[in-house]
């Protein structure tokens, strides 16, 4: 197999990259503008691998706070063309500019009344002389060694598409709460939700006071199917928590130990979470301080909820 050529592979399509640089100009900062100010969609188009390009560039745009959909330029010529309303922007992609499918529909977008913003090799194609902004690639040799499958070009395609969709992000000054409202599944969707939205609170957070016999509060902890158990002081405080670790540290030290009040055996100095933090940042602190509970206190010093890892990774009881 040769190595060398799938690393000149990556050197081509770094390089295609890198030449777009120069070329975040003002048309690119008008096209930023032109989302921004949008009243409507952002529809993009484009046909064959420039069409999958912008299926992924639509939907960077949409979990990226800005509303939009791909439009299949051959399906929009029978029918889904009445998806593209006057307050609408197009994103139509094609290296050439003169994609047969895409070019026949500019007319009709035209009548409609969406802006254009195209991103395609030459301002001067079909494509770039009707577009109201051009995103010029330039020339860019694809990596294919028949110089011919799409791929050094639709990869700068690609970045072109992130460093506007992200641009527009950054201009928007949307905040990691704002990222989670379009992200609620997954892994991205878990770390990015609020403590309070995965704690274990009522039944399933046993609390005790320091007075409370160990005995008792494993009676507690067990009733709960918990890993720990808060503690609260006379004023119902959050004063420390006690967990598996401490349990084994008192028997070894004392066989009887269940017995003694909890208050004297607990750990006071416990890392403790706000609920409104959020689970990505609790998972940060369970792992680097090497923890498997963390008391959820509010800004009362109130114990509200317990977040245990298994919970966190979402393998936890529900």
């Amino acid at each position: 197999m040769d190595l060398d050529y799938a690393r000149e592979v990556l050197r081509t399509e770094a390089d295609a990259i890198s030449s777009l640089i120069p070329r975040v100009d003002d048309a690119f900062a008008r096209a930023v503008r032109s989302v921004l100010d949008c009243r409507g969609h952002v529809i993009v188009t484009g046909m064959g691998k420039a069409g999958i390009v912008g299926q992924k560039i639509s939907a960077t745009l949409a979990s990226t706070g800005t509303p939009s959909h791909f439009l299949h330029p051959a399906e929009a010529y029978h029918g889904d063309l009445g998806r593209v309303m006057k307050q609408d922007i197009v994103l139509a992609l094609s290296n050439s500019g003169e994609t047969e499918e895409v070019a026949r529909l500019l007319p009709k977008l035209r009548e409609i009344g969406a802006a254009i913003i195209a991103v395609t090799a030459d301002r001067s194609s079909s494509l770039g002389k009707v577009s109201d902004i051009v995103l010029e690639l330039g020339s860019i040799e694809e990596a294919c060694p028949l110089g011919l499958a799409p791929s050094a070009s639709t990869t700068a395609m690609l970045a072109l598409g992130d460093a506007l969709a992200l641009s527009v992000l950054k201009e928007r000054g949307l905040d990691k709460e704002d990222y989670a409202r379009f992200h609620p599944g997954g892994e991205l969707g878990r770390r990015l939700a609020k403590v309070r939205d995965v704690m274990r609170a009522g039944d399933r957070n046993p609390v005790v006071t320091e007075n409370t016999a160990v005995s008792e509060a494993l009676g507690r902890i067990t009733a709960a199917r918990a890993g720990a158990v808060s503690v609260v002081d006379g004023h119902g405080k959050f004063a420390g928590i006690f967990t598996d670790g401490d349990l084994r540290r008192l028997l070894a030290r004392n066989p009887a130990g269940i017995s003694e009040k909890i208050g004297a055996v607990m750990t006071r100095k416990a890392t403790t979470i706000e609920p409104d933090r959020l689970v990505g940042e609790a998972l940060r602190i369970l792992r680097e301080r090497k923890i498997d509970e963390l008391p959820v206190v509010n800004e009362r010093g109130e114990i509200v909820g317990m977040l245990d890892i298994q919970d966190v990774l979402g393998i936890g009881v529900s």
